[in-house]
């Protein structure tokens, strides 16, 4: 070898460490970032002997990323409904405060067994008829909060489609630059990386599905199969509902017109969007209706018969009415919203200028109501008669995914149990996920990312070959200079 082709060879190696100690640092720089990858300088040798830097590469398992975006989109689903339950259950409250609506209606019970054990008493009346408006007071509230949880559902669901827009346009803009830098033969592994980061965010809306095509261009689809970007993003368009009521349908969310919640065949199965649907279409609307039959348990309990010789008037409503009233609901038929309606009747309700005496003698919807026709003040047999309306079984709307058939203490007790048991399914189902995908993400960490030991340990290494190769050009040098000595 010549001492030319040395010097170039030692020239080489330099610009190669160089090359490569930058592949280090910037290994080094990414160490805390879950989701960079461990680059690699590829170096080839020539014929001449030296070296060059022919291509960065950088390590990746599409098994794993796969893995840890199917996790990332199922956590945030089961997220969304356990922060939703968690508001839910602001409609039992501690349970040491017996302010729930199955607590209540043990207590408005136990109201009427007090006023039938000394119906002569008047505050027992007044104090079976404050039970009463609290009752209906608390399923006043309830019902708000859980239309507010379906609103906030709502608003979270197009706060979620506009940031997954965002999402789609950045995504947009890096997989052209992927494409354009393939085709030049560019160092794209950095806009790799930022590719991943986007569908791992873009996973958090929406579970998604992906192709990697030539030139290293993707396409990306919903888990449903419903396409969000090939070529160019696909708009996602959500109409939000400003104000919601029991009766309320929320929107659906459609990627270039396709539906992609709801019932439909191209519903989205993982990701915060099917969360929150759940939430105000399924959840929310379930323990509403659980809501709404309590109340009509309530009125039906209360409901007055015409005691007239001749009965020729229809059964009406009683201490509990509603906007449909006199009319009773109908039987075993869930109505939307009646538990946010339901008032107990003025002409009952002493803060109202009511008489409470009436929940003893009847008459509350007319004088061809009244059970006590002489008047008497120990008159009794409306009140037991209440009583075993409370005991009797009734039927409800199986809609309300509770058993059909029981009391109205044994369907509110079983409301409240409902929703415990769905907080601590869900409660469990996150833990699950959670661990699921910090396992994903570690297992990807492991496998592609940055350890900080093995850098430093290659650094070492680039700097003994740093050395070698300038030790190489000294000894060139100290030889050329002897060389040009002698010829003088």
């Amino acid at each position: 070898m010549t001492l030319s082709a040395g010097l170039e060879v030692a020239r080489s190696g330099l610009a190669v460490t160089a090359g490569q100690t930058a592949v280090v640092s910037r290994n080094v720089a990414n160490a805390g970032n879950p989701l960079a990858s461990r680059k690699i300088a590829n170096v080839v040798t020539s014929p001449s002997g030296g070296v060059a830097l022919a291509s960065i590469t950088r390590v990746t398992n599409q098994a794993l990323f796969d893995n840890l975006l199917s996790a990332t989109a199922a956590s945030n689903a089961q997220q969304a409904i356990m922060d939703a339950l968690d508001r839910l259950d602001q409609t039992i409250n501690d349970p040491e405060l017996d302010a729930s609506p199955a607590a209540l209606v043990g207590k408005l019970a136990d109201a009427i067994q007090q006023y039938a054990s000394g119906p002569h008493d008047v505050t027992r009346g007044q104090a079976a008829v404050a039970a009463a408006s609290r009752l209906a007071q608390a399923l006043n509230s309830a019902t708000r909060t859980v239309q507010d949880v379906r609103a906030q559902a709502d608003t979270d669901i197009a706060n979620s489609v506009e940031r997954l827009n965002t999402l789609l346009a950045q995504f947009e803009t890096i997989n052209t630059e992927i494409i354009k830098g393939t085709r030049a033969g560019a160092d794209i592994t950095d806009y790799l990386d930022a590719r991943d980061r986007t569908l791992a965010a873009i996973s958090e809306e929406v579970g998604v599905r992906t192709i990697t095509r030539a030139d290293n261009d993707m396409v990306v689809f919903t888990d449903s199969g419903v396409t969000l970007f090939e070529t160019r993003a696909r708009t996602v368009s959500f109409t939000p509902t400003l104000i919601y009521s029991a009766t309320t349908v929320g929107n659906p969310v459609y990627v270039d017109g396709v539906p992609i919640t709801g019932s439909g065949s191209m519903a989205i199965g993982t990701g915060r969007l099917t969360g929150l649907v759940s939430v105000r279409d399924d959840v929310a609307v379930t323990y509403q209706r659980q809501l709404d039959e309590i109340a009509r348990g309530l009125i039906e309990i209360f409901a007055e018969s015409d005691q007239s010789a001749v009965p020729a008037l229809p059964d009406a409503t009683g201490l509990f009415t509603w906007p449909g009233g006199p009319a009773l609901p109908p039987t075993g038929v869930a109505v939307d919203g009646l538990a946010g309606v339901i008032a107990v009747a003025a002409s009952v309700d002493p803060l109202q200028g009511g008489d409470p005496a009436l929940l003893r003698d009847g008459g509350i919807a007319g004088p061809a109501y009244v059970y006590n026709t002489t008047g008497a003040a120990g008159f009794v047999d409306r009140l037991q008669e209440l009583l075993d309306r409370f005991a009797e079984p009734r039927a409800f709307d199986p809609s309300s995914n509770i058993d059909p058939s029981a009391t109205i203490g044994g369907f509110g007790a079983a409301s409240a149990a409902w929703l415990q048991e769905a907080r601590r399914s869900a409660s469990a189902e996150v833990e699950y996920r959670t661990a699921l995908l910090e396992r994903s993400a570690e297992a990807l960490s492991k496998e592609t990312g940055v350890n900080l030991d093995e850098e430093m340990t290659r650094l070492l290494e680039l700097e003994r070959a740093y050395q070698a190769s300038s030790k190489l050009i000294s000894t060139i040098d100290t030889m050329l200079g002897s060389l040009i000595a002698a010829i003088r």
